[in-house]
C-alpha cells in the first residue's frame, strides 16, 4: 500500500470535484442495469489499496450523527451520564435534529496514530462510513457526492467507476 498524503488528496479533489459531480449526477439520473454489481466489485478492489488509519480525514473534518443508542452505549463506556456526555461533547443540529460533535477533529481520535479511543462502541455512522456497503449503491449516490470530498476510498471508487464506464480517469 502506498504512503497517503492528505494534502495532495485535497488538492486532487478540488481539481476533480466538478468532473466527479457531473459523473455521479449522470449515473444517478441514468441508472444502468447491472451498475450496482459493478460498484460492489470495484469497491472490493478499492479496499485492497486503502488504509483508513493512514488518513482519518473523516474523523478530522466530519461529524457523525449520534443516535440515542450511540449516546447510551458511548456514555456508559466512558463512565458518564447521557446528559453529561451530550453536554460535554455534542450539540443538537436544529435543522436536522441530529446530535453532532461540538469539535473537530473528533474528541475520540488519537492524532498520533489515527486510532479511535472508543472504536468498539463508536457511533453507527462511523462504523458504516463511507457507506459503500449498501445493497443498492445507486440509491446512495447523494452520499457519494458528499463523501468523495472527504474519503480517499470513495474518491478511488468513483475514479474507478469513471475509468470502467467512460474509459478515462480525471486528471
Amino acid at each position: 500500500m502506498e504512503q497517503f498524503n492528505l494534502r495532495s488528496f485535497k488538492k486532487k479533489m478540488v481539481l476533480n470535484r466538478p468532473a466527479f459531480r457531473r459523473f455521479l449526477s449522470r449515473i444517478e439520473k441514468n441508472k444502468q442495469r447491472g451498475l450496482d454489481k459493478i460498484m460492489q466489485q470495484e469497491d472490493v478492489e478499492v479496499w485492497k489499496e486503502t488504509d483508513c488509519l493512514a488518513c482519518a480525514n473523516c474523523c478530522k473534518t466530519m461529524s457523525p450523527t449520534f443516535t440515542t443508542e450511540d449516546v447510551k452505549r458511548i456514555s456508559k463506556h466512558v463512565g458518564m451520564s447521557q446528559e453529561k456526555f451530550r453536554e460535554k461533547y455534542l450539540y443538537l443540529d436544529r435543522a436536522d435534529k441530529d446530535w453532532m460533535n461540538k469539535s473537530q477533529p473528533c474528541q475520540f481520535l488519537n492524532l498520533k496514530d489515527n486510532k479511535c479511543s472508543i472504536y468498539e462502541v463508536r457511533p453507527l455512522d462511523c462504523a458504516t462510513f463511507p457507506h459503500h456497503n449498501k445493497t443498492k449503491p445507486l440509491d446512495y449516490i447523494h452520499v457519494y457526492k458528499q463523501n468523495v470530498e472527504y474519503c480517499p476510498a470513495t474518491y478511488k471508487l468513483v475514479e474507478r467507476m469513471m475509468i470502467r464506464l467512460e474509459g478515462e480517469a480525471p486528471k
